[in-house]
């Protein structure tokens, strides 16, 4: 019997060995991989001048008209009664009110700019200048937060050298073209921080965002830095 029970005794330990040997290890707890934000697809870091926001009113000298010959612009945009309009960086909305006028009320303008300040003002000089017309709009640097499908021309006034991510902000604003719409670039000849960009280097940006030129214009300035570009959607 003390033998059997010898028996009994040693394959219960041999059982509870192997029992325990079958219990997984207890695993740490594991932590969440860190994420990481990613870069704008598409664009290249190049140099740009800061944006202006200081007096706004400097935009505002006697001969600007006759200077940029606004008239011919907006003719080559084909911005006319009932269309809508994007002035994007509007500013103090100096081309803005002039659009507002052409178009007239069966049209409307879309006064678009990241600086909160300019659209204050140009929000109570459309109600000074009693334009109903214009809708002052707030952007982001990656967003001109236009509306769908709504705009027939677009003017970039000056300000295509202060754009920290232009390719995807002109992919964003492709989307709020109609069909055919013409987007205007007037700027000045420069390195990107002096407040002036190439018309090269606007092109192939332009390019990779969906859009070829279709106009290359220098009458907006008499002393030749100045170039006026027209693109299109491919």
């Amino acid at each position: 019997m003390r033998a059997i029970h010898r028996s009994i005794t040693a394959g219960l330990i041999f059982l509870l060995f192997l029992a325990g040997a079958s219990i997984p290890p207890k695993l740490p707890a594991q932590t969440p991989a860190p994420t990481t934000s990613q870069p704008i697809t598409g664009q290249t870091e190049r140099p740009t001048s800061t944006p202006y926001s200081g007096d706004l009113s400097i935009f505002e000298y006697p001969d600007r008209d006759k200077k940029l010959h606004v008239d011919r612009v907006m003719d080559l945009l084909e911005i006319a009664p009932g269309k809508v309009v994007a002035d994007i960086g509007a500013g103090s909305g100096w081309f803005t009110v002039r659009a507002a006028v052409r178009v007239g009320a069966g049209g409307a303008v879309y006064a678009e700019d990241i600086n909160a300040a300019a659209i204050d003002y140009i929000t109570q000089r459309a109600a000074r200048e009693k334009l109903p017309n214009v809708h002052p709009v707030l952007g982001t640097v990656d967003d001109t937060k236009l509306p769908a499908n709504s705009v027939d021309a677009v003017l970039i006034l000056k300000t295509y050298h202060e754009f920290a991510h232009p390719i995807p902000l002109m992919q964003k604003l492709k989307l709020s073209l109609k069909s055919g719409a013409k987007i205007g670039i007037i700027d000045r000849n420069g390195d990107g921080t002096d407040h002036g960009i190439m018309p090269e280097v606007v092109e192939h940006e332009m390019a990779q965002a969906g859009f070829k030129r279709i106009g290359m214009y220098d009458f907006t300035k008499s002393d030749g830095q100045d170039y006026f570009l027209i693109f299109t959607a491919k």
